[in-house]
């Protein structure tokens, strides 16, 4: 049988993300209930922030023209904490403000409470010479009515939900959660808690790709759906897809997808829709899986993706491809993961036909450090590891070389 050609992620990527049409439904959350989620629409403010000039110090809101030359009295005839107004200023005079309080008219300037020093008789004394706008936030340099502020396909991040509520809004229109259902393959996996360390039987290994799978979805904001493990029998295996279909706008697996006698994730995803096998020419990685499971009843289908069991495999193209589709079912606009430029403190000498994504660490020295081994079963190495470098196909590494970094922190953000 002929081997199929390795196909590059360049190439695979954008395949695989013309298929994750965004989904139709929106939902309307609270504003403090909105961080992770993708807006729906663009959002645009209806007022000016700040509604009005105001003081970014506490001290005195005065006339510059009447503080031209440093040692000027002026009476004090106001106090205007925030959330007030003031009355008119006249010349000679000055009006005690707090930081976030309206300017009063009249005024064009205010001089924090340390270059001044109070007289008797309700005056101060100006110790400086007092430019025109100092320290005045003006009106809408913040936000400018009418402005798009945020527009759709955002990420919402603590900071756009503090944008958005300062134009007042309490409710955000968002996409919905995408419906994932997860499970593995595989007689030989056993759950953590179910078989004591001491008593697993031979060949049996603990399912650690469910646990991080699973928790990668959720800090992508989909709703998972844990089907646990399928057992190696055809059968079972298209109870499974056929079910999870029904209610679930993508499966995810683990293990199975490769063309051995006992993967039957194949034929059950064929039987049930279309199946395309890729092997992607990344490492760790490689076996990957995309295809369709038909909903009999409602006439369309749910995306199915298959990832490879090795547990840095899984790890690694979830990351590279499950994520960005994920993001693109709720209208992310932007799924790339910026690459940084950093120094190798190692050396690489074994040049790779395939894309090579090596665990490294950030060290003191502000370089990178790579993990002793490399292997696909090592999950030590992303736990140790800050991120990944970007390897190109037969490229060889000499500590000093100039590298691409991806961090996990990013990554798994």
């Amino acid at each position: 049988m002929t081997r199929p050609a390795l196909r590059s992620l360049d190439e695979a990527l954008p395949q695989l993300l013309a298929q994750a049409k965004p989904l139709h439904t929106k939902q309307t959350v609270s504003t403090f209930d909105a961080d992770g989620r993708v807006l729906a629409h663009d959002v645009t403010a209806a007022l000016q922030v700040p509604p009005q000039d105001n003081s970014s110090m506490d001290g005195y809101a005065v006339r510059a023209a009447d503080c031209a030359q440093a040692g000027a009295v002026l009476r004090v005839t106001q106090r205007i904490p925030a959330g007030t107004h003031g009355t008119q200023l006249h010349a000679g005079e000055a009006a005690r403000i707090f930081t976030g309080a309206p300017i009063p008219p009249g005024a064009d300037a205010v001089v924090m409470q340390e270059d001044c020093e109070a007289r008797e008789g309700e005056q101060v004394q100006v110790t400086k010479a007092v430019p025109a706008g100092q320290w005045i936030r003006r009106s809408g340099e913040d936000v400018t009515r009418g402005a798009t502020v945020l527009t759709q396909g955002t990420r919402l991040t603590p900071a756009e939900l503090g944008l958005a509520a300062s134009i007042g809004l309490a409710q955000l229109q968002v996409s919905a959660r995408p419906r994932v259902a997860l499970f593995s393959t595989g007689d030989e996996l056993v759950m953590p808690g179910d078989v004591a360390p001491e008593a697993m039987p031979a060949g049996a290994i603990y399912n650690s790709n469910r646990f991080f799978l699973r928790a990668m979805l959720q800090r992508l904001g989909c709703e998972v759906t844990d089907l646990g493990i399928v057992p190696d029998k055809r059968d079972a295996t298209i109870a499974a897809l056929r079910d999870a279909a029904l209610h679930h706008d993508l499966i995810l697996t683990s293990g199975g997808v490769s063309v051995g006698e006992e993967d039957h994730i194949k034929p059950a995803v064929e039987s049930l829709g279309e199946l395309n096998l890729w092997q992607l020419a990344i490492k760790p990685g490689k076996p990957f899986a995309y295809g369709k499971v038909n909903r009999e009843a409602e006439g369309d289908a749910c995306h199915f993706m298959g990832l490879p069991g090795n547990p840095v495999s899984s790890f690694v193209t979830f990351l590279l491809l499950v994520r960005p589709f994920v993001l693109a079912l709720q209208g992310v606009t932007k799924t790339e993961i910026a690459r940084t430029d950093t120094t190798a403190h190692f050396d690489w000498p074994r040049a790779d036909k395939r894309r090579e994504f090596l665990r490294v660490k950030r060290n003191a020295q502000g370089g990178l450090d790579l993990f002793p081994n490399q292997s696909s079963g090592v999950l030590t190495s992303a736990v140790w590891g800050d991120g990944v470098v970007d390897n190109p196909a037969g490229q060889t590494i000499s500590k000093g070389d100039t590298v691409r970094f991806i961090s996990f922190a990013e990554w798994l953000a």
